[in-house]
């Protein structure tokens, strides 16, 4: 797929997801693989609703001066792409009501019928502390990813990294983990406690 595309791509799913408060203003990151050692992702400026050719920057696996001008996460999906070799598109979103779910529970398992099917039950990770995180970031989500099999990761009061081959079924995932999230801390509300 041409560059012009796969940035299209990015663009369009940017807007839905920060459409549906999945990525802040300057809140997340997106990227597309576009060679065995080469990616795009977004630059720091970018504003979600508005990603164009101009906020999206490709990088090489070696880093040289356009590293400094994409997204604080780039580290995070360099790793990611250079040691999983399914990983074609990235992202690392804050889905208010995963998170929200996440802040007080270890384990996101499903009770309504797409999220029992298409992503079963997710194991919380905390990342104990918060002021060292970037740092272990880089190695322990792919790592992550890597032990448990597993293309999703739910990080405590951070957010959520997804990768997959195709783009379409990443945002799929994510939206159905969202809806399954917000239906558990509704049943919940329902029997007048939110949260266990």
């Amino acid at each position: 797929m041409n560059r012009d595309k796969l940035k299209e791509k990015l663009s369009t799913l940017s807007l839905s997801m920060f459409r549906k408060d999945f990525f802040g203003i300057y809140h997340g990151s997106i990227s597309a693989k576009t060679e065995s050692n080469r990616f795009i992702i977004n630059t720091k400026e970018a504003v979600f609703d508005a990603v164009n050719k101009d906020n999206l920057i490709e990088l090489n696996f070696k880093k040289d001066y356009r590293w400094n001008q994409a997204s604080i996460d780039a580290s995070i999906h360099y790793n990611i792409y250079s040691q999983i070799s399914e990983a074609k598109f990235i992202s690392f979103s804050m889905p208010p009501f995963t998170a929200a779910y996440s802040l007080e529970h270890n384990i996101i398992s499903p009770k309504d019928y797409f999220g029992h099917k298409e992503i079963g039950s997710i194991p919380i990770v905390d990342p104990k502390e918060f002021d060292n995180w970037y740092e272990r970031a880089q190695s322990e989500i792919p790592h992550y990813f890597q032990t448990n099999k597993a293309n999703i990761m739910v990080i405590r009061g951070y957010g959520v990294y997804s990768f997959n081959r195709d783009i379409h079924e990443m945002a799929k995932q994510l939206a159905i983990l969202e809806k399954s999230c917000r239906l558990l801390m509704l049943n919940k509300q329902k029997d007048g406690t939110i949260f266990e």
